[in-house]
């Protein structure tokens, strides 16, 4: 489809006829009352951004084929329960999770507080939720959603999360950009990991990782022993355990790095890019269970081992009173026909 104005000029009502961003609220289960916000970007990307789950995306298709896990409905962010793993209990997976802001990884005591698992981000319902469609002086029309997340505590950090998730009609591209700023009086630590879950029927057993030639270190034994097969999916196994490599894959001219996965069956490429200097780290989570299957490709500033283990591992990263930290994440979709 043509996406110039001037050619699109008479031809339609308007461009959400082509192209469109709507919200509505979730009326039935675990997710009744919660704010969604669709998005089409008129060439091949649908996505639902979950305003009251920290700005996340949930639903996502590329020309009608469904790329993200969802293991379970959405739930409202009241649902939360912070101790030890339960945050799996009102986990929906979906495109994309935040993980963080204080706590990435398994549940930990620091600071005078409890962290559970991944930490609250995921679960805090934004502010100043705007949506946009407008053309630019570029000649592009571009959709925008956006909100802030305020990660707080009394006697504690006072973090806001401004994120901006973004698409450009024709474009097959999905553009997240966060700012974290520190509003609060003391330096904090800074954890963030975009945790990005793709399903079938884009990850199958034929579907397989295309980076650069880079370090891979793998998390523990159990994915030691499945270290030369890191980058190949396999079929939906009973009792499979899950693996989780590390990877640091150099930066391009433009400071971004990136990973692909291909299906030759759906002839899909799906392109997860990042900024490095920011987000040093690309963690792979590999779980080929049944019912439980599932890529994860999650840039992030630290590896998923909480705050204790980052900060003695010496990665822990901070952020200053009174300063802004700024990630860029991409998610891009290509047809192979």
């Amino acid at each position: 489809m043509d996406f110039d104005k001037n050619n699109l000029s008479g031809k339609i009502g308007s461009m959400r006829q082509i192209a469109s961003v709507r919200r509505a609220v979730l009326d039935d289960g675990k997710g009744r009352g919660m704010r969604i916000i669709d998005v089409d970007n008129g060439s091949g990307i649908r996505f639902t951004v979950y305003p009251d789950r920290g700005m996340d995306i949930g639903e996502a298709s590329f020309h009608g084929t469904p790329i993200a896990w969802l293991p379970a409905e959405p739930a409202v962010a009241a649902s939360y329960d912070p101790a030890g793993i339960n945050w799996l209990r009102s986990w929906g997976g979906g495109m994309l999770t935040s993980c963080g802001l204080i706590n990435v990884g398994g549940p930990c005591e620091a600071g005078g507080d409890s962290h559970g698992l991944h930490g609250r981000l995921s679960h805090i319902p934004a502010t100043e939720v705007n949506t946009e469609s407008k053309w630019l002086p570029d000649g592009s029309y571009r959709l925008t959603v956006s909100g802030k997340v305020i990660h707080s505590r009394v006697f504690g950090e006072q973090l806001i999360l401004t994120r901006k998730i973004s698409c450009i009609a024709g474009e097959n591209t999905i553009t997240i950009e966060d700012s974290v700023e520190n509003a609060g009086f003391a330096e904090q630590p800074l954890m963030l990991l975009y945790h990005m879950n793709f399903g079938w029927p884009l990850v199958n057993e034929n579907s397989f990782l295309t980076p650069v030639d880079h370090p891979v270190v793998p998390q523990g034994e159990v994915a030691a022993k499945g270290l030369t097969n890191w980058d190949k999916m396999e079929p939906s196994t009973p009792g499979f355990a899950e693996q989780v490599f590390y990877h640091d894959l150099p930066a391009d001219a433009d400071g971004m790095s990136a990973i692909s996965l291909i299906n030759p069956d759906e002839k899909i490429k799906l392109t997860v890019s990042c900024r490095k200097a920011e987000l040093p780290y690309i963690v792979q989570w590999k779980q080929m269970g049944q019912g439980e299957y599932v890529l994860g490709i999650e840039p992030g500033n630290c590896i998923p081992e909480n705050q204790n283990n980052n900060r003695d591992k010496g990665i822990l990263r901070t952020i200053a009173a009174g300063t802004t930290v700024n990630h860029k994440v991409t998610v891009t979709l290509e047809s192979l026909d």
